[in-house]
């Protein structure tokens, strides 16, 4: 029996500083602009193995749970690098599939100062889930085409098994707002989503959190978790909402902070905590996320992150 298995694309990406060439990015207008042709220098910061559904497992086996991955993956170079990668982290990969004639996924992360841009690529397999799974929890994050037929399949398991489910949809999933998105929703545990998301998924802009919340929790989850980026983040359980601001620290690049707070969110969950204390160890796994290159080195362990939050009495998450 696994604590937790996450479901999607294993990619590796490779991470780009465009400090070289900053004077083509436009911060007023938030938009990096070339000319089509033209030759950009940048640097390579590193190359690693990525993706929501990896670094979700990877972040609760550093905090002493059983994880897996489910994954599609080509025969190739990147397929390897991860199994030697998930071996290295004890995640076990029983459930990653390779695939002849047929290519990983991969990202290139265009990064500046602290902020990031994907260029991203899925693979075109469809999944499904292991008819042997045993799972407490399960996670599914972004997904690429074909994503309905493992919907459904979740849907039926977490329903049978009383699994319990952490959701955060992808763009995808958001842009074409099918019945199944809401009927996962509805079955989720703990539904992630950063403002911009949750505003979509309920056809909404410009509401007060508040309003957002009530929103997305009456659509069945039995809990909302709402980042806001450097302006902190929010849990609500229908009744109560509760905020927390980011866990001060430098910012390097922000390349899975998303996953790393989920991840120390449903960590914190596991070990028996509140709302209240997930939105803390969440916010503290994704300071340290974003404070090295890469969605995984900065990944803490239970521990690493209870020192922290000692460290600093004052800072802790509120009911507004």
């Amino acid at each position: 029996m696994h604590d937790l298995v996450s479901i999607g694309d294993i990619k590796l990406d490779v991470f780009l500083a465009l400090d070289r060439c900053k004077e083509k990015c436009d911060f007023s207008s938030k938009w990096l602009s070339f000319q089509f042709g033209e030759k950009i220098s940048v640097d390579i910061q590193d190359q690693q193995i990525a993706g929501s559904a990896p670094n979700v497992a990877v972040a609760l086996s550093r905090m002493g749970k059983k994880t897996a991955v489910i994954s599609n993956m080509g025969d190739d170079l990147p397929y390897e690098l991860a199994l030697k990668f998930l071996k290295k982290e004890k995640v076990a990969s029983v459930f990653v599939k390779s695939h002849r004639n047929t290519k990983s996924a991969y990202s290139a992360v265009l990064t500046l100062k602290g902020e990031k841009t994907i260029l991203v690529s899925y693979i075109q397999k469809k999944y499904h889930l292991p008819k042997n799974l045993k799972t407490h929890w399960l996670y599914m994050s972004e997904m690429g085409n074909g994503y309905e037929t493992i919907y459904k399949e979740v849907l039926a398991y977490v329903k049978k098994e009383k699994a319990l489910l952490g959701f955060n949809p992808g763009n995808e999933q958001i842009k074409e707002r099918k019945p199944v998105l809401y009927k996962l929703i509805k079955e989720a545990k703990t539904l992630f989503v950063n403002v911009e998301e949750g505003q979509r998924i309920v056809k909404t802009k410009g509401v007060k959190i508040q309003t957002l919340a009530d929103r997305l929790f009456k659509l069945g989850p039995t809990e909302v978790v709402i980042t806001n980026g450097k302006k902190g983040a929010y849990g609500y359980d229908g009744t109560n909402l509760y905020f927390c601001s980011i866990y001060p620290g430098r910012r390097l690049e922000a390349t899975g902070a998303g996953d790393a707070f989920a991840s120390g969110f449903i960590g914190a969950r596991m070990h028996g905590h509140s709302i209240k204390r997930g939105l803390e160890w969440g916010s503290i796994n994704a300071a340290s996320c974003v404070s090295r290159i890469g969605p995984t080195l900065g990944l803490l362990s239970h521990t690493q992150i209870q020192n922290r939050l000692k460290k600093v009495l004052s800072y802790r998450a509120s009911k507004m």
